[in-house]
């Protein structure tokens, strides 16, 4: 019908700047290689930095129609998106939520998204900050990494990075955000955004030795969080 679905690779963002290749860029060409009359929207996309599916559709109305079904969803409990996550860490629960306020803050001449703990209402209501909240579980663990589903029931630019990292976890390939997560006698804590500045994801060498990377290639590892399955109506 008007549906249609790709597998994005990660770094391809939905929407580019000014000479930078785009989802967006590609869709009429897309729309000349399989003959289709009407104009492609972009239903719902993972962020520019993970990868998974991408739900296209050739009609107006129901582009609007299921991406209003994605917000009253979420509005009910449910968790319609569904993302696949491999960390540097296993949770020490098999299963739980990550809950937190996020918001944006400005550091040296970056905006950087960071956790607020317990917000204030005030601080909720001027919306400063945002609740957000992530479902996950542990599907596997092996040689210190895990596989993880998450179920984001919010909606928050690098969320799924971010609710990684206080679980101490951060996922593979995450250079934005893995920094605040430091490590004393191998025993992981939390460091505060101001003094963990962002830089390439440090791995050890036993896992850069099993994922054939030298020190050289780490910085290009992609961010492992992958948009797996999203519920229709």
């Amino acid at each position: 019908g008007a549906l249609l679905a790709l597998n994005k690779p990660s770094g391809l963002p939905v929407l580019g700047q000014s000479g930078e290749l785009s989802l967006d860029k590609l869709l009429p060409a897309l729309r000349r290689r399989l003959g289709l009359s009407a104009e492609l929207h972009v239903v719902k996309a993972p962020a520019r930095e993970c990868s998974g599916l991408v739900l296209l559709s050739s009609c107006y109305h129901t582009t609007k129609k299921l991406q209003q079904f994605f917000t009253s969803a979420r509005q009910r409990g449910q968790y319609p998106a569904t993302y696949r996550a491999i960390t540097v860490g296993v949770p020490a629960e098999a299963e739980g939520k990550i809950c937190t306020g996020l918001r944006w803050q400005q550091q040296d001449d970056a905006a950087m998204v960071v956790p607020v703990p317990a917000p204030g209402r005030r601080m909720l209501a001027r919306k400063e900050v945002k609740s957000t909240l992530t479902h996950y579980r542990v599907l596997g663990a092996r040689g210190g990494c895990a596989l993880l589903q998450l179920q984001p029931k919010t909606a928050f630019p690098e969320q799924l990075q971010v609710h990684l990292t206080l679980l101490l976890c951060p996922a593979l390939g995450d250079h934005k955000h893995s920094s605040r997560v430091g490590r004393v006698l191998g025993v992981p804590f939390l460091l505060t955004p101001e003094a963990a500045p962002s830089h390439t994801q440090v791995l050890d060498e036993e896992l850069m030795s099993r994922l054939g990377l030298s020190p050289q290639q780490l910085r290009h590892l992609p961010l492992h969080i992958h948009l797996q399955e999203l519920v229709l109506p």
